[in-house]
């Protein structure tokens, strides 16, 4: 009876580290064409490492529509377009307080930088830079995210 127990704990504690992933929109912000194409990287708020504007689900607006408001909020891109359909996703743990970590999804919808502020919701709390799309790559953390950048 005692070796039952791990299995019958262990069925019991298993949905726990399956939870499902949440759901996040991201903007993959580009300027120029051809050999001459930027992406624009911010840095996070926590870490400091680098990352492409993101964020929760936003009522009211649809996911191509959030991606572009992070955009504005996270870097400052404004009066741009966002691809109607996501150019790929990727997935990371979000660490949450107290220390665990959340699965997120992300959704990656295409931004077309036209114009871009200096002053911007989290300017104080971000930096960022244009690069290629391989230094990007070399850039993020995300095995998911480099490989899109790899195939831009």
């Amino acid at each position: 009876m005692l070796a039952q127990v791990p299995s019958t704990l262990g069925a019991f504690l298993a949905p726990l580290f399956r939870r499902p992933k949440r759901l996040q929109m991201a903007a993959l912000c580009h300027r120029g064409s051809g050999a001459d194409r930027k992406y624009l990287l911010i840095t996070s708020r926590d870490t400091g490492r680098w990352i492409i504007p993101k964020g929760w689900p936003i009522r009211g607006l649809s996911a191509n529509e959030t991606a572009l408001r992070e955009a504005w909020e996270e870097a400052g891109v404004k009066n741009s377009t966002a691809s109607e359909h996501p150019v790929g996703k990727y997935t990371y743990d979000k660490r949450r307080d107290g220390g665990f970590a959340v699965p997120v999804e992300t959704l990656v919808y295409s931004v077309a930088v036209t114009d871009i502020a200096n002053d911007f919701p989290e300017s104080h709390q971000r930096t960022r830079t244009w690069v290629s799309a391989k230094d990007a790559a070399n850039m993020v953390q995300e095995p998911d995210l480099k490989a899109i950048f790899l195939d831009q």
